[in-house]
């Protein structure tokens, strides 16, 4: 078993799809700003996200229903610089739910909503894993 992507299912397609391009500045893969379906990725890693027109899906999933309650995804990024990223998304008009802060002693993090209600994570790492484990050794 292979994860290709994760799939987002917006109700608002062109909003959702220039918050994720311009917003937070994922490539497209190609441009689809009206959609039904577009995968966008970050400058590194290779994980991309995927948008698909909940209208459209729901064609296909009649279970699907027209809009969620709460979360239903949290899509997390990882940021070299947390506060350089904060200041770089604020200047494009993201508004944070969660200022840059700690999560424990190994991480920051910083919260905010895409147009769809969906959670994004900012995290940026103080310690990596291997560096915290030969330092216990």
């Amino acid at each position: 078993m292979e994860l290709t992507q994760i799939r987002l299912l917006v109700s608002d397609f062109p909003t959702a799809y220039r918050f994720y391009r311009d917003v937070l500045g994922l490539r497209p893969q190609f441009e689809a700003e009206n959609g039904p379906y577009a995968k966008l990725s970050p400058d590194t890693g290779p994980a991309p996200i995927a948008l698909q027109d909940r209208a459209q899906m729901a064609g296909v999933l009649a279970r699907l229903g027209v809009e969620p309650e709460g979360y239903r995804a949290l899509v997390v990024l990882r940021v070299e610089d947390l506060d350089a990223a904060h200041a770089e998304l604020t200047s494009r008009g993201a508004e944070f739910t969660l200022a840059p802060g700690p999560m424990g002693d190994r991480m920051r993090v910083a919260y905010l909503e895409d147009p769809e209600k969906n959670l994004i994570e900012l995290q940026e790492w103080l310690t990596l894993r291997e560096q915290a484990g030969s330092a216990v050794g």
